[in-house]
C-alpha cells in the first residue's frame, strides 16, 4: 500500500516561486501532480516515472515547472517558477503502480490530500 504526503504550498505572488514535496512509503511506478480548481476539472500538471526519471508536462506549464524526485528519500517534488493566478488550485500528488496512460488520472491509485496554492495578482 502506498502512502503520500504532500507539503509546499502557500500564498505567493505573480511570478513567485514554490516547490511542492510528496513523500512517498510503498510501491510505486510513477508519481504525477494534478490540480483542480474551484469550479474546475481536476486536470494533469506534471509526472515523473520513478526508474528511469522521465517527465511528462501538461502545456500550461512546461518551461515553468519541473518535476523531480529523490530515490533516497522516496520524495518527489514539484519546483513551480513564474506563477500566474491561473495556476492558483488544490495541488495533489499520486502515485500509479501500473503502466498506462501517464497523463491519465484514472491509473493513479494512491493519492495525497492535496496542498493550497494560491496565487495572488
Amino acid at each position: 500500500q502506498v502512502q503520500l504526503v504532500e507539503s509546499g504550498g502557500g500564498l505567493v505572488q505573480a511570478g513567485g516561486s514554490l516547490r511542492l514535496s510528496c513523500a512517498a512509503s510503498g510501491r510505486t511506478f510513477r508519481v504525477g501532480w494534478f490540480r483542480q480548481a474551484p469550479g474546475k476539472e481536476r486536470e494533469f500538471v506534471a509526472a515523473i516515472r520513478w526508474s528511469g526519471g522521465s517527465t511528462y508536462y501538461a502545456d500550461s506549464v512546461k518551461g515553468r515547472f519541473t518535476i523531480s524526485r529523490d530515490n533516497a528519500k522516496n520524495t518527489a517534488y514539484l519546483q513551480m517558477n513564474s506563477l500566474k493566478p491561473e495556476d492558483t488550485a488544490v495541488y495533489y500528488c499520486a502515485a500509479s503502480t501500473r503502466v498506462g496512460n501517464t497523463r491519465s488520472d484514472t491509473i493513479y491509485d494512491y493519492w495525497g490530500q492535496g496542498t493550497q496554492v494560491t496565487v495572488s495578482s
